[in-house]
């Protein structure tokens, strides 16, 4: 096989993906509003899901299923104009004291200033794992498609399948990761202006109330975990099946620079080069990067 159809093949999985993101959701079947007393709100037939907060309360979602791996994606539109103070939270997590949770939050600021895209990845309970990126675009201004790929080698946050951070597997070296705890998605709009804006500086103008988040496209191509089984007939779906190459996706080599260059020029904080939060050394992780 020569290196352009490897790449290629490597390729088509994201392919897929970007296909299937972009088919028929309904929120109705997929989602229940939790919180917010009806500030959260689907509409146009179950394609549209949209957040609300206002000085009273902000409002939140979860997904219906809970799952174990997979390729997740939504497309957001955040809260326009002047959005500090706020914060949109869209994630996946488990329950308990010793939970996994994979994050993706976005950091509202002043009009005209960017937002801040912040990831995290806990397991066993244990997170400290920033990195924060602005983007190359208006997250505002139009809907744009956030994904999770999660299977048992790595996790990959992409960007309208540009990746911009990978998380591996590194239990060989004594480092947890999330395989055996089920997730559900959540999102949540809510304030938190004693901290989201220029570490607490800039305070939720409520005069610009009530602020919107709007969601559409949802897509999760993944192993779904129910009665205490996985959908997925086995811990490794087969991969004949391109909708399963999730299961075993790796960066490819365009992929990698794709992510160096988006961590070239848009990460504005790694945990892991923060030597004075980390006096004692960096995490192990680090080191493997």
């Amino acid at each position: 096989m020569n290196s352009s159809s490897f790449n290629f093949t490597l390729l088509l999985p994201l392919i897929v993906g970007c296909l299937m993101a972009a088919s028929a959701s309904n929120f109705y079947q997929d989602f229940d509003i939790t919180w917010g007393d009806g500030r959260g709100k689907i509409g146009n037939s179950g394609e549209v899901l949209t957040l609300s907060l206002d000085k009273a309360s902000g409002s939140g979602f979860q997904s219906q299923n809970e799952y174990l791996f997979g390729k997740i994606d939504m497309q957001l539109k955040l809260v326009p104009g002047n959005s500090a103070g706020t914060v949109t939270a869209y994630y996946l997590s488990s329950k308990g004291s010793t939970w996994d949770e994979i994050d993706f939050e976005f950091l509202g600021n002043l009009s005209g200033d960017p937002y801040i895209l912040h990831t995290n990845v806990f397991s066993q309970g244990k997170g400290n794992r920033e990195q924060q990126f602005y983007l190359w675009f208006d997250p505002s201004a139009d809907f744009h498609t956030y994904s999770i790929l999660w299977n048992p080698q790595r996790i990959i946050f992409s960007v309208d399948g540009t990746p911009i951070r990978e998380f591996k597997n590194m239990e060989s070296i004594g480092i947890p990761f999330p395989k055996n705890q089920p997730m559900r998605i959540y999102s949540s709009l809510w304030n938190a202006d004693d901290w989201a804006t220029r570490g607490g500086l800039v305070k939720t103008d409520w005069t610009q109330a009530p602020f919107t988040a709007s969601y559409r496209n949802f897509n999760a191509n993944a192993c779904v975990w129910s009665n205490g089984a996985s959908s997925c007939k086995s811990n490794s779906p087969s991969s004949a099946s391109n909708n399963n190459a999730w299961f075993s996706q790796e960066l490819d080599s365009t992929s990698q620079q794709r992510l160096q260059w988006v961590q070239k020029n848009y990460m504005i904080y790694n945990y892991c080069t923060d030597a004075k939060r980390f006096p004692q050394g960096l995490p192990p992780e680090c080191k493997m990067s």
